[in-house]
């Protein structure tokens, strides 16, 4: 069955056909499959993090489908991105284990900060529906368990009034919207129920999510579930696999000759433009393939075509796995609603950063949002003033700036300076510590 609102993802296409940009009817299709199998294409447009951790207050605003952050070591990238982890792991499991994973509520907490960890998530379900705004509080009761002390979920109806609540929970108990709110005339009328989870520190969106009666706190669930933050093992990814079936790449890569198979197998058209990718940046590379062995094992081979016989990919190169271990994340049929990648540069070659680049970019426009670490001039040389977010230090803790409201940054780029010079001058990160008042420290 279509989804309700197939108008909405059918009108870009559609509007790029008459500029002749794309063939829309590949893309159509394309996303029928997305419908048809019950992913929803969502977008966050700003996020709000306090006392987590290096942000005690940040403030990310007016964000594209591709970003990218840029920092110094230690100016908080990996910790942005564990924002998405951390409330990720706090839907699929609970917050008490969410914290326990990174060492407890007093290692998670900002240093010197002694009240709540608060997240603001706003995003858009789709393009013709309204902002959704998410927000999370996570504190101790009195007896120093954490506990989700606030979880509310609002949206705005045109221009004016208040937001108006469609769930609005604390302490594990509270109320929440039943029915599809695009359907109310008034959203006032919209049936708000009391409701309970079974702890005071598991989200209301993850129980009430599952069920068909609150279909935009679903969304929401469905847009969290999603978050993929990769953590790239390349010692795992070579390894060779029990042959089981794995559709898509898990965030350390120890799948990667499993989702290999499963391309070649089911997306045979994918599996060989990555096949036709990597001829292209890899030299001597002509072929690879995931060949199931008969002690019953999934292993990679790359053949060189200077030689014979294909070598196994524990002789292969960390560039040439990682090469291909990030084709392979960005064919997956199925985009994920976000991809959080850390410094995609490492071991790959300068010049094959501008074509990772737009590749993300493309990504980004196929459903998938696309956050990026990196501190690589050449990877910079290859984005937008307006996809560009530094990190820098002010009094202890990090600030976010969004580089194209730099003036100076700005004027540059506007003529002709590129932004991986400016990094390397020191242009970026002075100009970032001066708007956010910062010293460095």
């Amino acid at each position: 069955m279509f989804h309700e609102n197939m108008r909405a993802y059918f009108y870009p296409f559609l509007l790029l056909k008459r500029l002749n940009f794309v063939n829309t009817w590949h893309i159509i299709n394309y996303h029928i499959g997305f419908i048809l199998k019950g992913v929803v294409i969502m977008q966050i447009e700003s996020l709000t993090i306090s006392n987590f951790r290096v942000f005690h207050d940040v403030h990310v605003t007016n964000i594209p489908p591709m970003a990218v952050f840029l920092g110094q070591n230690g100016a908080g990238k990996t910790t942005f991105f564990d924002v998405f982890g951390f409330l990720h792991d706090c839907l699929t499991n609970n917050v008490r284990s969410a914290l326990a994973k990174r060492g407890g509520f007093s290692e998670v907490i900002s240093r010197d900060q002694t009240g709540d960890m608060k997240f603001e998530v706003k995003f858009r379900p789709s393009p013709d529906e309204p902002i959704i705004t998410y927000e999370l509080t996570i504190g101790l009761n009195e007896k120093l368990i954490p506990v989700v002390k606030k979880e509310v979920m609002r949206f705005r109806r045109g221009q004016h009034g208040a937001p108006w609540k469609i769930l609005d929970f604390s302490y594990g108990k509270g109320v929440a919207a039943a029915g599809d709110l695009q359907t109310y005339e008034d959203v006032q009328i919209a049936d708000r129920t009391p409701q309970r989870v079974s702890a005071p520190d598991i989200l209301a969106v993850k129980g009430l999510g599952q069920f068909e009666d609150f279909p935009a706190i679903a969304s929401l669930r469905r847009l969290i579930e999603d978050w993929y933050v990769s953590d790239f093992h390349i010692e795992s990814a070579r390894n060779r696999q029990e042959a089981n079936y794995s559709e898509t790449l898990s965030t350390t890569g120890d799948n990667l000759a499993q989702v290999a198979k499963y391309l070649y197998d089911n997306h045979r058209d994918r599996f060989d433009n990555i096949l036709k990718s990597m001829r292209e940046r890899v030299p001597g590379v002509s072929n690879v393939e995931a060949k199931v062995t008969e002690d019953g094992y999934v292993v990679l081979r790359f053949q060189d075509s200077n030689f014979k016989n294909p070598f196994s990919s524990k002789f292969v190169s960390d560039g040439t796995i990682k090469m291909f271990t990030y084709l392979v994340l960005l064919s997956d049929p199925n985009p994920h609603a976000l991809l959080c990648v850390e410094e995609p540069e490492n071991q790959l070659y300068p010049e094959l950063l501008s074509q990772l680049a737009e590749e993300f970019r493309h990504y980004s426009t196929i459903g998938g949002q696309v956050f990026i670490s990196t501190h690589s001039p050449d990877f910079l040389n290859a984005i937008r003033l307006d996809e560009l977010y530094c990190l820098v230090k002010s009094e202890g803790y990090t600030k976010i700036v969004r580089a194209s409201e730099l003036p100076l940054v700005a004027s540059l780029y506007q003529e002709g300076d590129l932004l991986g010079s400016l990094w390397n001058e020191g242009i970026l990160l002075s100009e970032a510590l001066k708007y956010s008042g910062g010293t460095g420290r």
